[in-house]
């Protein structure tokens, strides 16, 4: 966590000195720096402030996914049981690749890296790209590092059921910060950012099922109730999503070529449930 600390505190401190930048830039590799940093702390500040804007179909979006994490709180005790069943099947290198691929170093590295390759080869797609991960990324770890500790959700492996809370402490508890998944929201901000490179749905299919694989890991794992895991993917969804629209603003390069926005369909029958979403 100290070299994801530091690395965020110098992005902050570029940007305090680059708030003043117009669109208008040079092309020169200093001018390009200042100006992408400022949109990454411009754009997590965009992701703040949309509850404020919301309207009728934003708010039932957030009514579905607060009502299907609600549901799946009900038998979190239950999913990790039948996970039991085949926790000791996993491969292990699945299980190593999911903790290690989440965690805010190695998620740093990876958005960092593509950042600065499209930086040093001017290329603006992906700089965008590289400013649209960072910047998802911080908004949402820094929200679930909140969120984890005004909540206080005994995990897994506690030995605690999943509706044992020790809320509201300003240190985080050891094993008492299972909601939101860090890895989860990390790991998935990433693919689903990485996907919008690409328009053929079986390479998005499997950007997203490697994006999971932490999340399942973790759930594996028991780090995680699934209901921690599924809301935090969701709500990447929401944040990447609306960071992008803030960036058609900045950049030529454009992701969104129609106006879509998330729609969510719900499936019930006898013995059934189902969510579907679509973005």
């Amino acid at each position: 966590m100290k070299s994801s600390t530091l690395l965020v505190l110098f992005f902050f401190s570029v940007a305090s000195n680059a708030q003043q930048v117009n669109i208008q830039k040079n092309d020169n590799l200093w001018n390009n720096f200042t100006y992408d940093i400022g949109n990454v702390f411009g754009g997590i500040g965009h992701a703040y402030s949309r509850p404020f804007h919301w309207q009728g179909n934003d708010w039932a979006n957030f009514g579905y996914m607060a009502a299907g994490t609600a549901v799946l709180f009900t038998v979190d005790d239950e999913l990790d049981h039948w996970v039991g069943g085949f926790r000791d099947d996993v491969p292990d290198f699945l299980v190593d690749y999911g903790n290690e691929y989440g965690s805010p170093e190695n998620n740093y590295m990876l958005t960092g890296g593509v950042y600065l390759a499209g930086l040093f080869t001017k290329n603006e797609k992906l700089r965008r790209t590289g400013v649209l991960l960072i910047a998802s990324a911080t908004a949402g770890g820094f929200l679930q590092q909140v969120s984890k500790r005004i909540i206080g959700r005994a995990r897994p492996k506690s030995g605690q059921s999943s509706n044992e809370f020790d809320p509201f402490h300003l240190n985080r508890v050891f094993n008492y910060d299972s909601f939101p998944s860090g890895h989860a929201m990390l790991a998935f901000t990433n693919a689903y950012a990485i996907a919008k490179q690409f328009k053929n749905p079986w390479v998005k299919a499997g950007i997203y099922t490697v994006g999971l694989i932490p999340a399942f890991a973790r759930v594996t794992d028991r780090f995680h109730w699934v209901s921690d895991v599924a809301f935090s993917t969701v709500l990447s969804i929401f944040i990447v999503e609306s960071i992008d629209r803030y960036l058609d603003a900045k950049y030529d390069e454009k992701y969104n070529n129609t106006q879509k926005k998330l729609s969510w369909n719900l499936n019930f029958g006898p013995g059934t449930m189902g969510v579907a979403v679509r973005f």
